[in-house]
């Protein structure tokens, strides 16, 4: 009666966690990360399992200038350099999928340009918010103009030989306007994938999730679309509740998740270097990271669910990033590391066994 999958029977036994530090973890840095580092944060969480990672950006670089390196970005990945080391280092480069986002039609028309070069991405990614003013801070759309926009740009996608990923935002609320009602986001996931959306994205941008609403969405979400692999979950930690939210989603039966080193990311910078850019406008949040990917995968592998992933050369990548970033970054679990199942006697204070001998307990 007490066995855990009887009581959350959906609860998956393997599952796919990808990466977006490159893209979703430096879009809210206020300083120029390099492509060098990018490149090289990319190449160590690939080698050490993460097949889906976001790798760019192609908005407007006048609106999100750490981004202005996308297509450098993307030849890197196509690379016979990239690919070469790949193979060295025993990963399967055609199981491989790279990402870029592409809020407006104009960056689909990007990737497609890309693509005619042998350098596009696999994978494309566009956003609609529930709530319309959130959703018009981050495209400058209505609701009904991005949908549109949203059909062309797939049919684009698709002929170009990429897919694409749509995501659901505000599912939980909106820190712009307000509370909004779960529902809609069940039917623009519908919309997404009556229009041809490979996947859905499901994104608490801002951590406005409870741990019992994320349950709840989730399993209607399988109700009415059962098939686990048309769907990501995608949490910020804005109240240190990530991993209860990572635990609901498992329990509803989620088996894809979302996460970056350290826990970085959230809005795109509205200051750069010196200088203001427009990024998307005012931070409704304070960096709002994601999950961190270290914590994650700890959380996921000590519960027995198969993941890929070398956590050992993740949680070292971890304390790497705090370099790069000049910072004490959000994971606990590079500080903490794995809980030690077998012990560590060297913890141990000395006299025990003979105390118990003078005591007669042995």
């Amino acid at each position: 009666m007490y066995d855990y999958r009887t009581i959350f029977p959906r609860m998956p036994q393997k599952v796919t966690i990808g990466d977006v530090t490159i893209r979703d973890g430096f879009q809210n840095e206020e300083k120029r990360v390099s492509t060098e580092a990018k490149q090289y944060y990319l190449s160590e969480l690939v080698f050490a399992g993460c097949k889906h990672i976001e790798v760019t950006n192609l908005g407007n670089p006048f609106v999100m200038p750490q981004f202005d390196d996308a297509e450098e970005m993307l030849r890197y990945v196509r690379s016979d350099f990239f690919k070469d080391r790949c193979q060295r280092k025993g990963v399967n480069y055609e199981e491989l999928c790279f990402t870029a986002v592409t809020i407006r039609e104009s960056a689909v028309d990007q990737a497609v340009r890309l693509c005619d070069k042998g350098i596009g991405p696999d994978r494309l990614l566009m956003m609609i918010s529930t709530e319309e003013e959130h959703h018009y801070v981050n495209s400058g759309t209505t609701i009904k103009e991005y949908w549109k926009e949203a059909e062309r740009s797939i049919k684009k996608c698709n002929d170009a030989g990429m897919v694409m990923c749509g995501t659901v935002s505000t599912i939980w609320g909106s820190p712009v306007g307000g509370p909004t009602d779960m529902k809609d986001a069940l039917e623009f996931t519908k919309h997404w994938l009556d229009i041809g959306a490979h996947d859905i994205e499901h994104s608490d941008h801002d951590g406005s999730g409870t741990t019992p609403e994320i349950f709840r969405y989730f399993s209607e979400v399988l109700d009415a679309f059962p098939d686990p692999d048309l769907h990501v979950a995608h949490f910020h930690e804005t109240k240190r509740i990530g991993s209860a939210s990572v635990l609901a989603a498992l329990q509803a039966g989620i088996s894809h998740f979302e996460g970056s080193l350290g826990g970085i990311g959230g809005q795109p910078a509205n200051f750069f270097e010196d200088h203001p850019v427009p990024g998307t406008g005012k931070y409704y949040h304070v960096s709002p990271g994601i999950v961190p990917l270290e914590d994650l995968l700890v959380q996921i592998d000590e519960m027995g669910i198969e993941h890929g992933y070398d956590i050992d050369r993740v949680l070292w990548l971890g304390t790497q990033m705090e370099r790069t970033l000049g910072r004490r970054l959000r994971s606990d679990a590079i500080r903490n590391g794995r809980t030690l199942r077998e012990g560590n006697m060297n913890l141990a204070r000395p006299g025990l066994q003979e105390r118990k001998r003078k005591l007669g307990e042995v």
